[in-house]
């Protein structure tokens, strides 16, 4: 333990984020940093409980609580009181190939299962986690580390996000041949083209792209699995095929005007923004624009904000954030909600806190739903028509269904929607030329912890086989496939 009254004698403490209204003129993350002395306190607050739940990794209430990828928090929240960072860095690189980009973008469950949480302010994990591996870059202790021996066999992997590079990481430790496949003119999946740089820059994911390929590992770009090359091909060239290809298909509205010009898809948006950025810092005009426009995003989870994030940058005239359900409570509900769930509590992310600082107010409008659309002479967009929604108990059937409320009924102009309102499951090109059985989602049919499809040689990880979730659970699934393979190739596995 660091200290055993730690949680007691300090308050928890997070780095200062940049000015929103001076962070919303460029494109640069904006977080700022502890010390070293900072980052040793919070180390000190973590009371390494005798029944830690922060690196469980389990879903309770359709939420994950604790750390999927299992890391080992209460170490190296103790190696860094005690100031040995290289020894906290192994630790937590034995159970995490990438905390740089969980350290970043994760929504830190692990937290929210904090015991101190129980009776004051978690300890700042993630903060120490990101701090930990930016040092090890920082002081050359990130290096290459090829293997020693090739095993011989050859393993490909379709998509190169974070569940795909795990999985071709941890794959290439064990000596195999590895060739990731990505249908993008660059690395990285939804770590480059679905994060806008603001939460992670992409020197950072183009960064640890070059330490795999330095051990080793073949990415090929612009080919897409399915269509440039039949996926057949790969089942007859490769000892096993690893699909990561990400649950990429995105959930439309159908109602009056979706026809209408101005209606876009949010990853669209999204990807043609941060393209455009990394090509010619938005230069060749090749994204959509939300220059002043009315801009409304249907869908209230963290695409919908990036979505707002970005038309802000844009310099957009106004921006509201649609979503169904109610405004959060400000504390946990602890009947409904207890610990160690993760908390429903109401929160600015940095989105919302910039449009705040802008505007003068939240951009999120809760309970609401959309009608449908309106537009002009032209078939440009002009409005869309709301109304307010409840959610209630079905007496008859006993389920929770939204029911409109009369009188609630309101006009919103609008030059931009922008729609953000889920994903439906992976491309089905691929999945379809393998005859790849699927769930009652649509997401390939593999189950968890042994990741086989009913294609032998094919396995399947990620959103691919789970459904959109976070990058955190990726990374999980890319180590946990890699070792079934590994067993698969060699009849046994050193794998974790």
């Amino acid at each position: 333990m660091s200290t055993p009254t730690g949680f007691m004698e300090y308050q928890r403490e997070l780095p200062a984020d940049r000015d929103p209204l001076e962070r919303i003129k460029d494109w640069n993350e904006f977080h700022k940093h502890l010390s070293e002395e900072q980052l040793r306190t919070q180390g000190a607050r973590c009371m390494d409980c005798g029944t830690p739940y922060c690196h469980t990794g389990i879903e309770l209430a359709g939420s994950v609580s604790g750390c999927p990828v299992n890391n080992l928090i209460p170490e190296w929240n103790n190696l860094i009181y005690r100031g040995l960072w290289r020894e906290a860095l192994e630790r937590l690189h034995k159970t995490n190939n990438f905390p740089e980009f969980t350290g970043r973008v994760c929504p830190a469950p692990c937290e929210g299962s904090c015991t101190v949480g129980l009776i004051g302010d978690a300890v700042t994990i993630k903060t120490i986690e990101q701090a930990i591996i930016d040092r090890g870059f920082e002081e050359g202790w990130v290096v290459p580390q090829p293997p020693k021996v090739r095993t011989g066999k050859r393993v490909a992997v379709v998509g190169s996000g974070p569940a795909g590079m795990a999985a071709a990481a941890q794959l290439n430790k064990a000596g195999h041949t590895v060739t990731v496949y990505e249908r993008s003119d660059r690395v990285g999946g939804l770590l480059t083209y679905g994060i806008p740089t603001m939460k992670l820059e992409k020197h950072v994911v183009q960064r640890r792209v070059d330490l795999l390929i330095e051990e080793g590992i073949e990415f090929v770009t612009n080919t897409e699995i399915g269509k440039d090359i039949p996926a057949s091909e790969l089942v007859e060239k490769f000892d096993a095929v690893v699909l990561c290809g990400g649950a990429t298909r995105a959930r439309d509205v159908s109602m009056e005007g979706r026809e209408l010009k101005g209606i876009h898809m949010a990853m669209d948006y999204l990807n043609g923004t941060i393209k455009s950025y990394l090509d010619s810092n938005l230069e060749d005009g090749n994204y959509i624009s939300a220059k002043d426009k009315d801009v409304i995003v249907i869908g209230g989870g963290d695409t919908g904000s990036d979505c707002v994030a970005t038309a802000l940058r844009h310099g957009c005239k106004s921006v509201t954030q649609f979503g169904t359900v109610g405004k959060a409570p400000l504390q946990r509900d602890n009947v409904n909600n207890p610990w160690p769930q993760f908390p429903n509590v109401y929160t600015l992310d940095y989105a919302h806190e910039e449009a705040k600082a802008l505007f003068g107010e939240d951009p999120r409008a809760f309970s609401v739903l959309t009608k449908k659309f309106v537009g002009d002479e032209n078939g440009n967009l002009k409005e869309l028509h709301t109304v307010q929604i409840e959610r209630i108990v079905d007496p008859e059937t006993g389920r929770k269904v939204y029911n409109e409320i009369p009188g609630t009924e309101k006009v919103w102009p609008a030059d931009l929607v922008l729609i953000a309102v889920g994903f439906e499951g992976p491309e089905k090109t691929l999945i379809e030329q393998l005859g790849l059985e699927q769930d009652r989602r649509s997401n390939v049919k593999a189950a968890y912890g042994k990741y086989t499809t009913n294609v032998d040689k094919v396995f399947a990880a990620g959103d691919m086989r789970r459904g959109q979730s976070l990058v955190v659970w990726a990374i999980n699934e890319g180590r946990e496939v890699a070792r079934e393979v590994d067993k698969y190739l060699m009849g046994s596995t050193m794998l974790p």
